[in-house]
């Protein structure tokens, strides 16, 4: 029978094997949640949605906090009925497009009277409406100018009508297909190769890529000082909110190899967008487009917006992104109530700002509603967090989104403070989802040059869709004759002020 170790030397060794075997249960656990997740983020559901299953789960460990809830939740259905939308029923047709007639006349058997045999009379007409549609068919316009003269003063010379202002002098293709190209290109997401296959096989012209890309660059050329009116007028006012995202660019160094670089988005809900091309992701870029903005500017938690801005501005966070981080620590342990509980008080928190936007609310009257019933919710969320961050290991992804959210408190609870202020600046991140669905098709920016040409396109789109105005008309408006317009003429061209002027 072997004895019980006692000396110093073993009583130390055991103590290092049993931290030893603590560590390595603790890397393993954190390696296998890693593996889930990349797992989750693969093969998962891509839906940021609680499952029944988990939200039976944490109806039991709500204790005090189930009046808190009730009170705080009006119109959250997650746990009984669901909120249904009525059937908006049959569609109508918009009324500002052209109606076209066609008149279908009765077939000759049909036109006689079959009690007397006499020719009957039109009565009247049963109409129905479709949405219907011209093929897209390429011609050639021939412009003819006036040309005149006096043939009693033949020394006067003759005179010809002016030609009108053109996007691009004397090329081959007129202001509406150089606009079809952009639209195709930044609203559909065709790139320039396929639309050089479709003019070829519809036209029967070959037109290469690089003059379709001449045509792309000269255009974004032109709006860049649109665009920076457009810059102006957002930070002129008292709210903006910020995102980045990755795109590719050549530098034609012979690596063989694109350059990352960013697209910064800066934006208001329904109102300007401003695309800013950086070569890098560092805090001069936000920086520099901002400077001495004193207004509010919410983003994520990314540390290159910290120490920006006037000194009078303020940094709101993203209630999504800190939602997102408690989701997967829900999704890689879906029995644990604390992530879950968590997810479900601050889906609670969205369905405050769901009601008033169903209920048509001003932005006084939500800021009363969720004085009434954020704040509560607010302090309950808190104490779940710092609860939960005493359960949870540090590097493990619930140890991780109780620090994240703990270190933007402030910045989170803004919106409190600030009527005006979103919950989240989810719209900023669906503003560069068009840009990541076209980099898949036109893969990368050309050129360092190029960058800023290409964001002035995508920051009059993105703006026109906000702004719910076309950006095809919208180009057709402004961009003939642009090149001739001074930089204090420029007033009324951007989409805000063309959308209040139209």
């Amino acid at each position: 029978m072997s004895s019980i170790p006692s000396s110093p030397a073993d009583l130390e060794l055991i103590e290092k094997l049993k931290r030893q075997l603590l560590y390595a249960q603790l890397k393993i656990q954190l390696l296998e949640e890693r593996l889930r997740l990349l797992r989750l983020e693969k093969y998962g559901a891509s839906s940021e949605k609680l499952s029944e299953a988990q939200l039976e789960l944490f109806k039991p460990n709500l204790d005090g906090q189930e009046t808190i809830q009730e009170e705080c939740d009006p119109v959250s259905t997650r746990r009984g009925k669901r909120h249904k939308r009525k059937h908006p029923g049959r569609q109508e047709l918009p009324a500002h497009l052209p109606r076209v007639e066609r008149v279908l006349a009765c077939p000759p058997d049909q036109r006689l009277c079959k009690g007397c045999g006499r020719e009957m009379i039109v009565i009247g007409f049963e109409q129905s409406c479709q949405l219907d549609v011209f093929p897209a068919k390429y011609f050639v316009l021939v412009t003819k100018r006036e040309k005149r003269a006096c043939k009693a003063c033949e020394e006067q010379g003759a005179v010809e009508a002016p030609l009108p202002l053109r996007i691009i002098e004397k090329s081959l293709a007129s202001d509406n297909v150089v606009i079809d190209t952009i639209v195709r290109k930044y609203c559909d997401h065709i790139p320039l190769y396929r639309q050089s296959a479709i003019l070829e096989r519809e036209a029967g012209l070959t037109i290469s890529r690089a003059t379709l890309d001449g045509w792309t660059l000269k255009v974004g050329e032109l709006l860049m000082p649109v665009v920076a009116a457009m810059r102006r007028e957002l930070l002129g006012g008292d709210y903006i909110q910020a995102d980045e995202t990755p795109v590719d660019v050549q530098l034609h160094e012979g690596r063989g190899k694109n350059h990352q670089s960013y697209l910064w988005l800066f934006g208001r809900p329904a109102g300007t967008v401003v695309f800013d091309f950086r070569m890098g992701r560092g805090r001069e870029g936000p920086k520099s487009f901002l400077g001495q903005f004193g207004g509010i500017l919410q983003t994520d938690g990314y540390a290159a917006y910290e120490l920006i801005g006037g000194p009078k501005m303020v940094h709101a966070a993203c209630w999504a992104h800190a939602r997102r981080l408690f989701f997967e620590a829900a999704q890689l342990y879906p029995k644990d109530p604390l992530a879950t509980g968590i997810v479900a008080h601050m889906d609670d928190l969205f369905a405050i700002d769901g009601d008033a936007r169903r209920r048509g609310l001003s932005i006084g009257e939500r800021d009363r509603l969720r004085q009434q019933k954020a704040i509560p919710l607010v302090e309950a969320i808190r104490e779940k967090i710092e609860m939960s961050q005493f359960a949870a290991l540090p590097a493990s992804a619930l140890g991780k989104a109780c620090r994240y959210a703990l270190g933007l408190w402030r910045e989170l609870t803004e919106f409190l403070k600030h009527p005006i202020l979103e919950l989240s600046n989810n719209l900023a991140e669906n503003a560069l989802r068009p840009v990541a669905v076209g980099r898949k098709n036109w893969l990368h920016v050309g050129s360092p040059q190029a960058g800023p040409k290409i964001a002035a396109i995508l920051s009059v789109v993105e703006t026109c869709r906000r702004l719910k105005i076309s950006a095809r008309e919208y180009l057709e408006a402004v961009l003939p004759g642009l090149s001739t317009v001074s930089i204090q003429r420029l007033s009324g061209r951007t989409p805000l002020e063309w959308a209040a002027r139209a």
